[in-house]
């Protein structure tokens, strides 16, 4: 009987929830889309942070734990870590935060897109080293360059189509045929979709645009950037995107709650924000079923 316990213990330790079973959950459980976009900028600090040997874990720890309950997935931004030679804290953090919140997921924002045998190294890097629920990625160079992602069943993707910032007319409104290329990439996502572990990335700041996809995929999972500091409307984007169950978005702030303040009350000013950005969110997901 201790053998067969044990051999039960070790089997369910071992069983890996599913990113998008992650999102259900902490959907539901946090009542929140919010989602806390971690792009930790040094010299916008507090001035408490100068004299730490880990400035950017430490700050980031301290966002992290004081909105804890208020999200339904944190999204580290790489670049940031890995500008200042921070892969470490990255790697850090992402361990605090499931050791400390398991029930939230994260997000890697890195937005890769290469060749397989590259990709297959960038997934490695992603879901191996540093451990994330999910990753950003680019669809430009078509399939090959996702399918490596999708052989971790377990992980998350979220595809870019229609991003939030101006610059991605040049490529996402060009004409195919009638349509814009950014609808061209949703069809085309929902075909590679094949673990259902598939979202696509489209910016709050285009509500139109999302509602467009919305309509022609009404299950999947959108991550929205655009919200906050980029000026997107959350009630426009979330009558937009919203699924008719009230969920299925992801709507990330980043430098509107870290950066609340840079004094010492820096915690309790990123808390107030991130209240008031999923208060916001919830009335949009209120009065818009």
């Amino acid at each position: 009987m201790a053998l067969l316990s044990n051999l039960t213990s070790f089997l369910l330790s071992e069983m890996k929830l599913r990113f998008s079973d992650m999102l259900e959950r902490a959907w539901e459980k946090q009542n929140s889309l919010l989602c806390v976009g971690l792009d930790p900028a040094p010299e916008r600090f507090p001035a408490r942070f100068k004299n730490s040997s880990h400035p950017i874990f430490d700050f980031c720890k301290s966002i992290v734990d004081v909105t804890a309950d208020l999200v339904c997935a944190f999204k580290p931004q790489i670049a940031y870590f890995s500008s200042c030679g921070a892969e470490e804290e990255l790697a850090d953090l992402i361990k605090w935060i499931h050791q400390n919140y398991p029930d939230i997921p994260v997000i890697l924002d890195v937005k890769r897109g290469d060749i397989g045998s590259t990709a297959a190294h960038y997934a490695k890097e992603a879901f191996g080293r540093y451990e994330a629920d999910a990753v950003t990625l680019s669809p430009y160079m078509g399939y090959d360059s996702v399918e490596p992602y999708l052989k971790y069943s377990e992980k998350g993707a979220f595809i870019l189509c229609r991003t939030s910032n101006q610059g991605g007319d040049d490529f996402q409104m060009l004409d195919c045929d009638g349509e814009p290329l950014f609808l061209r990439v949703a069809e085309k996502v929902k075909e590679w979709n094949i673990n259902e572990e598939l979202g696509l990335v489209i910016g709050g700041t285009y509500p139109e645009e999302l509602a467009q996809v919305r309509q022609r995929l009404p299950k999947m999972t959108f991550l929205v950037p655009g919200i906050g500091a980029q000026g997107g409307d959350i009630g426009a984007a979330v009558r937009s995107g919203m699924r008719t169950d009230g969920k299925g978005l992801v709507i990330n702030s980043s430098r509107a709650i870290l950066y609340a303040s840079q004094g010492e009350d820096f915690k309790e000013r990123a808390r107030e924000e991130a209240i008031k950005t999923r208060d916001l969110i919830n009335e949009a997901r209120r009065v818009s079923k």
